[in-house]
């Protein structure tokens, strides 16, 4: 997608402080940490959210999923624990509407996150 945020910074068009990649999938610092860690993992092809993700059905859901325990063990937070947050819709917050998830971590996280 030309407007897309994220599609621009798999383009290398924005730049991002890119962390882990796969042939699949981007991980990068969010410009706005809610936590210590926080990394968002997206797939490289344009997938509006995480149900449209889940619907592709070829294993892409998988290796975001992978690709955000790569993360968080590369990040240091794997054995304390993390988060792994997908947005899905503007009621939930999604803000951009090319999946990613949220890897969270390096603090205690309470529950409900608010």
């Amino acid at each position: 997608m030309t407007d897309c945020l994220f599609c621009k910074i798999v383009a290398k068009e924005i730049p991002a402080t890119v962390v882990h990649e796969t042939a699949r999938t981007l991980a990068f610092r969010d410009v706005n940490p809610q936590a210590p860690t926080h990394v968002l993992v997206i797939p490289k092809g344009h997938y509006e959210n995480a149900a449209v993700l889940a619907e592709a059905d070829d294993g892409l859901a998988d290796d975001v999923l992978k690709a955000a325990d790569a993360v968080a063990v590369q990040e240091g937070v794997a054995e304390a624990g993390y988060r792994v947050v997908f947005n899905t819709g503007p009621q939930a917050g999604q803000t951009v509407f090319h999946v990613h998830a949220h890897v969270l971590g390096g603090r205690d996280l309470h529950w409900p996150p608010g």
